[in-house]
């Protein structure tokens, strides 16, 4: 669920390395918003992440 409509920025996945370097899977979900935005039909609610929302990309409705 954590993907961005208009950049289609999502999860992604690395290792999450403890102190003794021990390795376990880790994931980083980006940071999405449920927004209503203004579209060409009327006003859409969808997921924008929030660089989107501070860039302009997007406008709130």
């Amino acid at each position: 669920m954590a993907k961005c409509a208009i950049c289609e920025k999502a999860a992604h996945f690395g290792n999450a390395v403890s102190h003794s370097h021990r390795r376990s899977n880790k994931m980083w979900k980006a940071n999405v918003k449920s927004v209503r935005v203004k579209t060409t039909g009327g006003s859409q609610k969808m997921y924008v992440c929030t660089s989107c929302l501070r860039s302009g990309l997007v406008e709130r409705a």
